[in-house]
Protein backbone atom coordinates (compact mmCIF):
# COMPACT_ATOMS: atom_id res chain seq x y z
CA UNK A 1 0.00 0.00 0.00
CA UNK A 2 1.58 3.17 -0.81
CA UNK A 3 -0.30 7.42 -1.45
CA UNK A 4 -0.19 8.62 -5.17
CA UNK A 5 -0.07 12.25 -5.33
CA UNK A 6 -1.06 14.36 -8.25
CA UNK A 7 -2.67 18.10 -8.46
CA UNK A 8 -5.90 17.21 -6.89
CA UNK A 9 -4.59 15.23 -3.68
CA UNK A 10 -3.45 11.74 -2.65
CA UNK A 11 -5.06 8.68 -2.94
CA UNK A 12 -4.62 5.21 -1.15
CA UNK A 13 -2.88 2.60 -3.61
CA UNK A 14 -3.40 -0.89 -2.55
CA UNK A 15 -0.87 -3.27 -4.39
CA UNK A 16 -1.91 -7.18 -5.53
CA UNK A 17 -0.97 -9.67 -2.94
CA UNK A 18 -0.57 -12.43 -5.31
CA UNK A 19 2.64 -13.44 -5.80
CA UNK A 20 3.81 -13.23 -9.37
CA UNK A 21 2.06 -10.37 -9.77
CA UNK A 22 2.10 -8.43 -6.74
CA UNK A 23 5.84 -9.01 -5.83
CA UNK A 24 7.19 -7.50 -9.09
CA UNK A 25 5.09 -4.41 -8.39
CA UNK A 26 6.00 -3.82 -4.88
CA UNK A 27 9.72 -4.21 -5.95
CA UNK A 28 9.26 -1.62 -8.48
CA UNK A 29 7.88 0.59 -5.45
CA UNK A 30 10.42 -0.11 -3.50
CA UNK A 31 13.20 0.87 -5.88
CA UNK A 32 11.52 3.94 -6.48
CA UNK A 33 12.50 7.32 -4.59
CA UNK A 34 9.83 9.80 -3.57
CA UNK A 35 8.55 12.18 -6.00
CA UNK A 36 9.11 9.90 -8.49
CA UNK A 37 6.82 9.40 -11.69
CA UNK A 38 4.20 6.82 -12.09
CA UNK A 39 1.37 5.18 -13.89
CA UNK A 40 -0.93 3.00 -11.52
CA UNK A 41 -3.59 1.18 -13.49
CA UNK A 42 -6.54 -0.21 -11.97
CA UNK A 43 -10.10 -0.30 -10.28
CA UNK A 44 -10.96 2.69 -7.78
CA UNK A 45 -13.42 1.39 -4.85
CA UNK A 46 -14.93 2.40 -1.88
CA UNK A 47 -12.73 1.51 1.16
CA UNK A 48 -13.80 -0.91 3.34
CA UNK A 49 -16.43 -0.04 6.38
CA UNK A 50 -14.42 1.68 9.19
CA UNK A 51 -11.23 2.35 7.09
CA UNK A 52 -12.15 5.55 5.82
CA UNK A 53 -10.08 8.90 6.35
CA UNK A 54 -11.74 11.47 7.04
CA UNK A 55 -8.54 13.34 6.82
CA UNK A 56 -7.93 13.39 3.09
CA UNK A 57 -10.45 14.27 0.05
CA UNK A 58 -9.83 11.00 -1.55
CA UNK A 59 -10.58 9.18 1.99
CA UNK A 60 -13.94 7.09 1.22
CA UNK A 61 -11.88 5.40 -1.71
CA UNK A 62 -8.90 3.81 -2.64
CA UNK A 63 -7.29 2.07 -6.11
CA UNK A 64 -6.61 -1.59 -6.44
CA UNK A 65 -3.51 -1.54 -8.97
CA UNK A 66 -3.19 -3.94 -11.88
CA UNK A 67 0.10 -2.54 -13.11
CA UNK A 68 2.53 -0.36 -11.92
CA UNK A 69 5.37 1.66 -13.64
CA UNK A 70 7.97 4.04 -13.02
CA UNK A 71 7.95 6.96 -15.53
CA UNK A 72 10.48 9.06 -14.55
CA UNK A 73 12.77 7.95 -11.38
CA UNK A 74 13.44 10.70 -9.27
CA UNK A 75 16.97 11.15 -7.78
CA UNK A 76 17.33 9.56 -4.27
CA UNK A 77 18.42 12.96 -2.34
CA UNK A 78 16.37 16.62 -3.26
CA UNK A 79 16.96 19.93 -1.71
CA UNK A 80 14.24 19.32 0.94
CA UNK A 81 10.93 17.13 1.04
CA UNK A 82 8.11 18.86 -0.50
CA UNK A 83 5.92 18.31 2.14
CA UNK A 84 7.80 20.42 4.65
CA UNK A 85 8.54 23.42 3.24
CA UNK A 86 7.84 25.49 5.80
CA UNK A 87 11.03 24.16 7.60
CA UNK A 88 12.66 25.20 4.22
CA UNK A 89 14.37 28.83 4.14
CA UNK A 90 12.74 31.29 1.48
CA UNK A 91 16.38 31.12 -0.64
CA UNK A 92 16.05 27.61 -1.10
CA UNK A 93 12.55 27.40 -2.21
CA UNK A 94 13.15 30.24 -4.54
CA UNK A 95 16.10 28.24 -5.95
CA UNK A 96 14.47 24.53 -6.66
CA UNK A 97 10.50 26.70 -7.35
CA UNK A 98 9.76 23.67 -9.25
CA UNK A 99 9.78 21.46 -5.95
CA UNK A 100 8.17 24.00 -4.19
CA UNK A 101 5.36 24.46 -6.67
CA UNK A 102 4.52 20.84 -5.95
CA UNK A 103 3.11 21.45 -1.99
CA UNK A 104 -0.26 21.66 -1.52
CA UNK A 105 -0.01 25.29 -0.73
CA UNK A 106 1.68 26.47 -3.67
CA UNK A 107 -0.75 24.47 -5.63
CA UNK A 108 -3.50 26.16 -4.43
CA UNK A 109 -2.14 29.77 -4.46
CA UNK A 110 -1.69 29.16 -7.99
CA UNK A 111 -4.67 27.51 -9.12
CA UNK A 112 -7.13 30.01 -7.68
CA UNK A 113 -4.95 32.92 -9.38
CA UNK A 114 -5.30 31.15 -12.65
CA UNK A 115 -9.11 30.79 -11.47
CA UNK A 116 -9.72 34.48 -10.70
CA UNK A 117 -7.95 35.78 -13.65
CA UNK A 118 -10.67 33.21 -15.60
CA UNK A 119 -13.70 34.88 -13.80
CA UNK A 120 -12.29 37.88 -14.52
CA UNK A 121 -11.44 37.98 -18.15
CA UNK A 122 -15.42 36.42 -18.81
CA UNK A 123 -17.31 39.29 -16.64
CA UNK A 124 -15.02 42.01 -19.16
CA UNK A 125 -15.72 40.50 -22.23
CA UNK A 126 -19.51 40.03 -20.92
CA UNK A 127 -19.36 43.35 -20.38
CA UNK A 128 -18.40 44.72 -23.85
CA UNK A 129 -14.33 45.22 -23.04
CA UNK A 130 -12.41 44.35 -25.95
CA UNK A 131 -8.53 42.21 -24.44
CA UNK A 132 -5.51 44.41 -26.09
CA UNK A 133 -1.69 43.38 -25.89
CA UNK A 134 -0.19 46.37 -25.41
CA UNK A 135 4.13 46.47 -26.50
CA UNK A 136 6.48 45.87 -23.13
CA UNK A 137 9.08 47.78 -25.12
CA UNK A 138 9.18 51.46 -25.56
CA UNK A 139 10.82 54.70 -25.23
CA UNK A 140 11.50 56.26 -21.58
CA UNK A 141 8.62 58.94 -20.87
CA UNK A 142 9.11 61.26 -17.61
CA UNK A 143 7.85 61.04 -14.17
CA UNK A 144 6.62 58.37 -12.45
CA UNK A 145 8.92 55.15 -10.64
CA UNK A 146 12.71 53.97 -12.48
CA UNK A 147 12.40 52.25 -15.88
CA UNK A 148 14.61 49.26 -16.99
CA UNK A 149 16.78 50.18 -20.02
CA UNK A 150 16.94 47.39 -22.54
CA UNK A 151 19.49 47.92 -25.11
CA UNK A 152 19.53 48.17 -28.92
CA UNK A 153 21.43 47.38 -31.94
CA UNK A 154 21.37 51.05 -32.94
CA UNK A 155 23.78 53.01 -31.20
CA UNK A 156 23.54 55.01 -28.50
CA UNK A 157 19.74 54.14 -28.19
CA UNK A 158 17.46 52.31 -25.94
CA UNK A 159 14.31 51.05 -25.26
CA UNK A 160 12.38 50.92 -21.71
CA UNK A 161 9.56 48.40 -20.21
CA UNK A 162 6.41 50.33 -19.32
CA UNK A 163 6.02 50.94 -16.03
CA UNK A 164 2.09 49.99 -17.07
CA UNK A 165 0.20 50.30 -20.22
CA UNK A 166 -0.95 54.04 -19.16
CA UNK A 167 -0.37 55.91 -22.61
CA UNK A 168 -1.30 53.34 -24.67
CA UNK A 169 -3.96 52.38 -23.08
CA UNK A 170 -5.67 56.35 -23.46
CA UNK A 171 -4.27 56.14 -26.94
CA UNK A 172 -6.70 53.05 -27.65
CA UNK A 173 -9.33 55.27 -26.40
CA UNK A 174 -8.32 58.06 -29.18
CA UNK A 175 -8.45 54.79 -31.59
CA UNK A 176 -12.30 53.99 -30.80
CA UNK A 177 -11.81 51.21 -28.91
CA UNK A 178 -13.71 52.56 -25.95
CA UNK A 179 -13.42 49.14 -23.44
CA UNK A 180 -10.32 47.87 -23.13
CA UNK A 181 -8.62 45.47 -20.79
CA UNK A 182 -5.55 43.64 -20.34
CA UNK A 183 -3.78 41.37 -17.76
CA UNK A 184 -0.64 43.25 -18.16
CA UNK A 185 2.96 43.02 -17.17
CA UNK A 186 3.91 45.86 -15.82
CA UNK A 187 8.14 46.77 -14.77
CA UNK A 188 9.74 49.22 -12.12
CA UNK A 189 13.32 49.27 -11.23
CA UNK A 190 13.33 49.49 -7.67
CA UNK A 191 13.41 47.95 -4.84
CA UNK A 192 11.29 44.98 -4.57
CA UNK A 193 8.73 44.83 -1.33
CA UNK A 194 6.44 42.60 0.41
CA UNK A 195 3.92 43.78 -2.06
CA UNK A 196 6.03 44.73 -5.16
CA UNK A 197 8.13 43.12 -7.67
CA UNK A 198 10.16 44.28 -10.77
CA UNK A 199 7.71 42.66 -12.54
CA UNK A 200 4.03 42.69 -12.01
CA UNK A 201 0.47 42.09 -12.83
CA UNK A 202 -2.29 44.56 -13.08
CA UNK A 203 -5.88 43.76 -14.63
CA UNK A 204 -5.59 47.31 -16.71
CA UNK A 205 -9.12 48.51 -17.50
CA UNK A 206 -10.16 51.91 -19.63
CA UNK A 207 -13.32 53.04 -20.67
CA UNK A 208 -14.57 56.25 -22.59
CA UNK A 209 -17.11 58.73 -21.69
CA UNK A 210 -17.46 57.61 -18.29
CA UNK A 211 -17.68 59.14 -14.69
CA UNK A 212 -16.01 58.14 -11.95
CA UNK A 213 -19.06 56.31 -10.08
CA UNK A 214 -19.44 54.31 -13.19
CA UNK A 215 -15.92 53.30 -12.14
CA UNK A 216 -16.32 52.65 -9.15
CA UNK A 217 -19.26 50.57 -9.85
CA UNK A 218 -17.56 48.04 -12.75
CA UNK A 219 -14.72 47.99 -10.62
CA UNK A 220 -16.71 46.51 -7.68
CA UNK A 221 -18.63 43.89 -9.36
CA UNK A 222 -15.48 42.42 -11.50
CA UNK A 223 -14.47 41.82 -7.99
CA UNK A 224 -17.51 40.71 -6.65
CA UNK A 225 -18.16 38.68 -9.67
CA UNK A 226 -13.91 36.58 -9.41
CA UNK A 227 -14.70 36.33 -5.81
CA UNK A 228 -13.86 33.18 -4.41
CA UNK A 229 -17.22 31.68 -2.59
CA UNK A 230 -15.08 30.37 0.41
CA UNK A 231 -14.40 33.95 1.45
CA UNK A 232 -17.93 35.08 2.38
CA UNK A 233 -20.55 36.93 0.35
CA UNK A 234 -18.93 40.68 -0.69
CA UNK A 235 -21.00 43.40 0.30
CA UNK A 236 -21.44 46.41 -2.05
CA UNK A 237 -21.04 48.82 -2.78
CA UNK A 238 -17.44 49.01 -0.64
CA UNK A 239 -17.71 52.14 1.79
CA UNK A 240 -16.08 55.64 0.41
CA UNK A 241 -13.45 57.89 2.11
CA UNK A 242 -11.99 61.06 1.26
CA UNK A 243 -8.14 61.53 1.53
CA UNK A 244 -7.94 64.27 3.79
CA UNK A 245 -10.22 62.12 5.99
CA UNK A 246 -7.67 58.79 5.43
CA UNK A 247 -5.02 61.20 6.75
CA UNK A 248 -6.91 62.98 9.69
CA UNK A 249 -8.31 59.52 11.21
CA UNK A 250 -5.92 56.50 9.95
CA UNK A 251 -2.81 58.18 9.35
CA UNK A 252 -2.56 57.18 6.11
CA UNK A 253 -4.07 56.70 2.15
CA UNK A 254 -4.52 53.19 2.58
CA UNK A 255 -6.24 52.87 5.81
CA UNK A 256 -6.77 49.68 7.57
CA UNK A 257 -10.09 49.65 8.81
CA UNK A 258 -10.62 46.30 10.61
CA UNK A 259 -9.59 47.78 13.73
CA UNK A 260 -10.29 51.03 15.80
CA UNK A 261 -7.57 52.61 17.91
CA UNK A 262 -8.14 55.98 15.02
CA UNK A 263 -5.85 58.99 15.13
CA UNK A 264 -7.57 61.52 17.24
CA UNK A 265 -7.41 65.14 17.12
CA UNK A 266 -6.97 66.81 20.76
CA UNK A 267 -5.61 70.39 19.59
CA UNK A 268 -8.03 72.25 21.67
CA UNK A 269 -6.63 69.92 24.85
CA UNK A 270 -3.66 71.83 24.79
CA UNK A 271 -4.48 75.18 23.60
CA UNK A 272 -2.86 77.01 26.61
CA UNK A 273 0.11 74.77 26.31
CA UNK A 274 3.29 74.60 24.31
CA UNK A 275 4.01 71.10 24.80
CA UNK A 276 6.21 69.47 21.85
CA UNK A 277 6.49 73.42 20.01
CA UNK A 278 9.16 75.67 20.41
CA UNK A 279 10.07 78.89 19.59
CA UNK A 280 11.72 77.93 16.15
CA UNK A 281 8.46 76.06 15.23
CA UNK A 282 7.57 78.08 11.38
CA UNK A 283 4.70 77.25 10.82
CA UNK A 284 2.90 77.90 14.32
CA UNK A 285 -0.71 77.58 12.18
CA UNK A 286 -0.27 74.47 11.07
CA UNK A 287 1.24 72.36 14.27
CA UNK A 288 -1.31 70.13 15.73
CA UNK A 289 -1.78 67.88 18.67
CA UNK A 290 -2.58 64.23 17.39
CA UNK A 291 -3.43 60.68 20.05
CA UNK A 292 -4.13 57.20 20.02
CA UNK A 293 -5.56 55.34 22.67
CA UNK A 294 -4.39 51.81 23.72
CA UNK A 295 -7.03 50.47 25.34
CA UNK A 296 -5.93 48.33 28.05
CA UNK A 297 -2.46 48.94 27.06
CA UNK A 298 -0.23 49.05 30.75
CA UNK A 299 -1.67 45.27 30.81
CA UNK A 300 -0.28 44.30 27.42
CA UNK A 301 2.79 46.35 26.31
CA UNK A 302 5.68 46.18 28.66
CA UNK A 303 8.11 49.29 29.03
CA UNK A 304 10.68 47.80 26.57
CA UNK A 305 8.13 47.61 23.79
CA UNK A 306 6.64 51.56 24.43
CA UNK A 307 10.44 53.01 24.47
CA UNK A 308 11.02 50.75 21.05
CA UNK A 309 7.71 53.11 20.10
CA UNK A 310 9.23 55.76 21.07
CA UNK A 311 12.38 55.43 18.81
CA UNK A 312 10.52 54.34 15.92
CA UNK A 313 9.05 57.89 15.61
CA UNK A 314 12.54 59.38 15.94
CA UNK A 315 13.65 57.26 13.80
CA UNK A 316 11.42 57.23 10.79
CA UNK A 317 9.79 60.47 11.25
CA UNK A 318 12.01 62.55 13.46
CA UNK A 319 9.86 63.51 16.02
CA UNK A 320 9.02 62.83 19.44
CA UNK A 321 5.88 61.85 21.44
CA UNK A 322 4.80 60.84 24.91
CA UNK A 323 3.51 58.09 25.98
CA UNK A 324 0.82 58.80 28.43
CA UNK A 325 -0.60 55.86 31.34
CA UNK A 326 -4.12 56.98 32.67
CA UNK A 327 -4.66 55.99 36.24
CA UNK A 328 -7.72 57.08 38.32
CA UNK A 329 -9.54 60.10 38.33
CA UNK A 330 -8.59 61.34 35.03
CA UNK A 331 -5.34 61.74 35.81
CA UNK A 332 -2.17 60.58 33.72
CA UNK A 333 1.64 59.04 34.47
CA UNK A 334 3.73 60.24 31.89
CA UNK A 335 7.14 62.08 31.60
CA UNK A 336 4.80 65.70 31.02
CA UNK A 337 2.74 65.41 33.39
CA UNK A 338 3.59 67.83 36.15
CA UNK A 339 2.85 70.51 33.51
CA UNK A 340 -0.16 69.86 32.32
CA UNK A 341 -2.92 71.32 34.50
CA UNK A 342 -5.76 68.95 35.88
CA UNK A 343 -8.50 70.35 33.46
CA UNK A 344 -6.14 69.73 30.54
CA UNK A 345 -5.53 65.79 31.38
CA UNK A 346 -9.59 65.95 32.13
CA UNK A 347 -9.73 66.79 28.57
CA UNK A 348 -7.50 64.63 27.25
CA UNK A 349 -9.19 61.79 29.22
CA UNK A 350 -13.03 62.77 27.72
CA UNK A 351 -11.82 63.28 24.06
CA UNK A 352 -10.01 59.93 23.70
CA UNK A 353 -12.33 58.13 25.73
CA UNK A 354 -10.02 56.97 28.09
CA UNK A 355 -10.25 54.39 31.16
CA UNK A 356 -7.90 53.30 33.88
CA UNK A 357 -5.40 51.06 32.60
CA UNK A 358 -5.41 52.69 29.06
CA UNK A 359 -2.15 54.05 27.26
CA UNK A 360 -2.36 57.26 25.17
CA UNK A 361 0.40 57.92 22.87
CA UNK A 362 0.74 61.79 22.05
CA UNK A 363 2.38 63.39 19.39
CA UNK A 364 2.30 66.95 18.23
CA UNK A 365 3.68 68.59 14.94
CA UNK A 366 2.65 69.96 11.28
CA UNK A 367 -0.24 68.14 9.95
CA UNK A 368 0.94 65.63 7.71
CA UNK A 369 4.07 64.47 9.41
CA UNK A 370 2.20 64.07 12.73
CA UNK A 371 -1.14 62.11 11.22
CA UNK A 372 1.79 60.24 9.43
CA UNK A 373 3.53 59.16 12.80
CA UNK A 374 0.77 58.22 14.32
CA UNK A 375 -1.01 56.20 11.33
CA UNK A 376 2.28 54.21 10.92
CA UNK A 377 2.28 53.85 15.26
CA UNK A 378 -1.34 52.76 15.11
CA UNK A 379 -0.39 49.43 12.85
CA UNK A 380 2.66 48.85 14.66
CA UNK A 381 0.57 48.67 17.93
CA UNK A 382 -1.53 46.45 16.44
CA UNK A 383 1.12 44.31 15.02
CA UNK A 384 2.40 44.35 18.62
CA UNK A 385 -0.73 43.06 20.37
CA UNK A 386 -1.87 40.82 17.34
CA UNK A 387 1.82 38.60 17.95
CA UNK A 388 0.57 38.35 21.99
CA UNK A 389 -2.53 36.70 20.97
CA UNK A 390 -4.49 39.79 21.56
CA UNK A 391 -7.16 39.71 19.11
CA UNK A 392 -7.60 43.59 17.40
CA UNK A 393 -8.98 42.46 13.66
CA UNK A 394 -10.61 39.67 12.27
CA UNK A 395 -8.21 37.48 10.79
CA UNK A 396 -11.10 36.38 8.11
CA UNK A 397 -11.80 40.20 7.06
CA UNK A 398 -11.97 41.42 4.10
CA UNK A 399 -12.55 45.28 4.66
CA UNK A 400 -12.72 47.31 1.13
CA UNK A 401 -12.69 51.12 1.20
CA UNK A 402 -11.93 53.91 -1.45
CA UNK A 403 -10.69 56.70 -1.31
CA UNK A 404 -10.87 59.57 -3.55
CA UNK A 405 -10.45 63.27 -3.94
CA UNK A 406 -6.48 63.33 -3.76
CA UNK A 407 -4.44 66.57 -3.95
CA UNK A 408 -3.30 66.68 -7.80
CA UNK A 409 0.07 67.32 -6.67
CA UNK A 410 2.31 67.62 -3.96
CA UNK A 411 5.62 69.22 -2.84
CA UNK A 412 8.93 67.09 -3.92
CA UNK A 413 10.51 65.75 -0.80
CA UNK A 414 12.98 68.50 0.72
CA UNK A 415 11.50 71.01 -1.61
CA UNK A 416 8.40 73.35 -0.89
CA UNK A 417 8.54 75.15 -3.98
CA UNK A 418 8.68 72.39 -6.94
CA UNK A 419 5.42 70.31 -7.54
CA UNK A 420 5.15 66.12 -8.35
CA UNK A 421 2.06 64.63 -9.01
CA UNK A 422 0.22 62.57 -6.30
CA UNK A 423 -0.51 59.65 -8.87
CA UNK A 424 0.87 60.33 -12.34
CA UNK A 425 0.52 63.55 -14.94
CA UNK A 426 -2.44 62.37 -16.87
CA UNK A 427 -4.35 62.69 -14.47
CA UNK A 428 -7.27 65.31 -14.68
CA UNK A 429 -8.49 67.98 -11.66
CA UNK A 430 -12.30 67.31 -10.36
CA UNK A 431 -14.58 70.58 -12.63
CA UNK A 432 -14.43 72.94 -9.70
CA UNK A 433 -10.97 73.22 -9.61
CA UNK A 434 -9.72 73.11 -13.23
CA UNK A 435 -9.34 77.15 -13.35
CA UNK A 436 -7.52 76.79 -10.04
CA UNK A 437 -4.65 74.82 -11.80
CA UNK A 438 -3.41 77.55 -13.36
CA UNK A 439 -3.34 79.87 -10.23
CA UNK A 440 -2.66 77.76 -7.17
CA UNK A 441 -2.04 74.21 -8.36
CA UNK A 442 -1.17 73.26 -4.96
CA UNK A 443 -4.81 73.72 -3.89
CA UNK A 444 -6.19 71.25 -6.89
CA UNK A 445 -7.71 68.05 -6.24
CA UNK A 446 -7.44 65.44 -8.63
CA UNK A 447 -10.20 63.00 -9.86
CA UNK A 448 -8.07 59.81 -8.77
CA UNK A 449 -9.52 57.06 -6.50
CA UNK A 450 -7.39 54.06 -5.16
CA UNK A 451 -9.28 51.01 -3.60
CA UNK A 452 -7.87 49.80 -0.38
CA UNK A 453 -7.87 46.27 1.36
CA UNK A 454 -6.74 45.33 4.42
CA UNK A 455 -4.70 47.71 4.72
CA UNK A 456 -2.93 47.53 0.96
CA UNK A 457 -3.74 49.35 -1.72
CA UNK A 458 -5.44 47.03 -4.45
CA UNK A 459 -6.44 49.32 -7.42
CA UNK A 460 -5.51 53.03 -8.14
CA UNK A 461 -7.10 55.03 -11.64
CA UNK A 462 -8.06 58.24 -12.53
CA UNK A 463 -10.24 60.08 -14.94
CA UNK A 464 -7.89 61.23 -17.82
CA UNK A 465 -6.92 64.88 -19.13
CA UNK A 466 -8.34 64.79 -22.76
CA UNK A 467 -7.58 68.29 -23.52
CA UNK A 468 -4.09 68.45 -25.18
CA UNK A 469 -3.36 72.10 -23.76
CA UNK A 470 -4.17 71.47 -20.13
CA UNK A 471 -2.22 68.18 -20.13
CA UNK A 472 0.79 70.61 -21.93
CA UNK A 473 0.63 73.38 -19.36
CA UNK A 474 0.90 70.22 -16.39
CA UNK A 475 3.70 68.69 -17.90
CA UNK A 476 5.83 71.96 -18.93
CA UNK A 477 4.14 74.84 -16.58
CA UNK A 478 3.48 72.53 -13.21
CA UNK A 479 5.92 69.70 -12.86
CA UNK A 480 8.19 71.65 -15.39
CA UNK A 481 9.26 67.89 -17.57
CA UNK A 482 10.41 68.21 -20.57
CA UNK A 483 7.29 67.27 -22.76
CA UNK A 484 8.95 66.43 -26.41
CA UNK A 485 8.82 62.46 -25.38
CA UNK A 486 5.27 62.61 -25.07
CA UNK A 487 4.55 64.01 -28.23
CA UNK A 488 2.99 61.47 -29.84
CA UNK A 489 0.63 61.64 -26.85
CA UNK A 490 0.14 65.41 -27.39
CA UNK A 491 -0.96 64.90 -30.75
CA UNK A 492 -3.31 62.20 -29.92
CA UNK A 493 -5.01 64.14 -27.48
CA UNK A 494 -5.68 66.43 -30.89
CA UNK A 495 -7.19 63.98 -32.93
CA UNK A 496 -10.51 64.20 -31.45
CA UNK A 497 -9.89 62.27 -27.85
CA UNK A 498 -13.01 61.05 -26.17
CA UNK A 499 -13.40 61.92 -22.03
CA UNK A 500 -11.71 58.62 -20.40
CA UNK A 501 -10.60 57.09 -17.70
CA UNK A 502 -9.75 53.67 -15.65
CA UNK A 503 -8.02 51.97 -13.43
CA UNK A 504 -5.64 48.63 -12.45
CA UNK A 505 -6.37 46.37 -10.11
CA UNK A 506 -2.95 44.44 -8.23
CA UNK A 507 -3.75 41.44 -9.18
CA UNK A 508 -0.68 40.10 -7.31
CA UNK A 509 -1.37 42.07 -3.77
CA UNK A 510 -5.59 41.09 -4.18
CA UNK A 511 -4.26 37.64 -5.03
CA UNK A 512 -1.66 37.11 -2.09
CA UNK A 513 -4.56 39.26 0.46
CA UNK A 514 -7.11 36.27 -0.64
CA UNK A 515 -4.50 33.53 0.13
CA UNK A 516 -3.43 34.56 3.64
CA UNK A 517 -0.26 35.34 2.22
CA UNK A 518 2.25 37.82 3.73
CA UNK A 519 4.00 38.57 0.61
CA UNK A 520 3.11 38.25 -3.06
CA UNK A 521 6.09 36.12 -4.09
CA UNK A 522 4.16 33.12 -2.34
CA UNK A 523 0.76 33.71 -5.55
CA UNK A 524 3.67 34.73 -8.28
CA UNK A 525 4.63 30.62 -9.91
CA UNK A 526 8.64 32.36 -10.90
CA UNK A 527 8.94 35.24 -8.46
CA UNK A 528 12.19 37.44 -7.65
CA UNK A 529 13.97 37.71 -4.26
CA UNK A 530 13.69 41.20 -2.48
CA UNK A 531 16.68 42.63 -4.73
CA UNK A 532 15.33 41.37 -7.97
CA UNK A 533 17.07 38.26 -8.29
CA UNK A 534 16.13 35.06 -9.86
CA UNK A 535 17.69 32.11 -7.54
CA UNK A 536 16.88 29.71 -9.85
CA UNK A 537 18.56 30.70 -13.13
CA UNK A 538 20.86 33.20 -11.25
CA UNK A 539 19.26 36.04 -13.51
CA UNK A 540 20.32 38.77 -14.27
CA UNK A 541 23.46 37.42 -15.49
CA UNK A 542 26.88 38.85 -17.03
CA UNK A 543 27.07 39.03 -20.95
CA UNK A 544 30.23 38.08 -23.33
CA UNK A 545 32.08 41.00 -23.96
CA UNK A 546 31.05 40.14 -27.60
CA UNK A 547 27.45 40.73 -26.95
CA UNK A 548 28.25 43.80 -25.31
CA UNK A 549 30.53 44.83 -28.34
CA UNK A 550 27.14 44.02 -30.47
CA UNK A 551 24.91 46.70 -28.63
CA UNK A 552 27.68 49.44 -28.22
CA UNK A 553 27.92 48.79 -24.60
CA UNK A 554 30.74 49.29 -22.71
CA UNK A 555 31.06 48.40 -18.59
CA UNK A 556 33.04 50.81 -16.50
CA UNK A 557 35.03 49.49 -13.30
CA UNK A 558 33.80 51.81 -10.20
CA UNK A 559 36.77 50.57 -8.46
CA UNK A 560 38.90 52.66 -11.28
CA UNK A 561 36.56 55.23 -11.78
CA UNK A 562 36.06 56.18 -8.53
Amino acid sequence: MFTLRDFMGATQVILPTDEAHGKGMVQLLMNAPLESVVKVTGTVRKRPDGLENKNMNTGAIEILACDFKVLNRCKEILPFHVHDFKEVKEPLRMQYRYLDLRNKKMQHNIRLRSKLANDMRQFLCKHGFVEVETPTLFRKTPGGAREFIVPSQQKGKFYTLPQSPQQFKQLLMVGGIDRYFQFARCYRDEGARIDRQPEFTQVDLEMSFVEQDDILSLTEELIKSAWPEDKGQLQIPFPRMSYSTAIKKYGTDKPDTRFQMLVEDVTECFSKTKIFQSSNDEDKDDFIYKAINIKGGVNHLSNRELKLLEKEAKRRFNYKITIMKMIDNNQFISQISKYLPNDVQKNLSEVMKAEPGDIIILGGGRTFPICSLLGYLRKLVASLLEGKGIKIQDPDAFNFVWVNNFPLFMPKEDCDISLETTHHPFTAPIAEHQDMIYTKPEKVCGQHYDLVLNGFEIAGGSLRIHDEKLQRYVLEDVLKEDASSLEHLLQALQSGCPPHGGIAVGFDRLMAILCGESTIREVIAFPKTGEGNDLMSNAPALISEELLNEYNIQLIDDDNNS
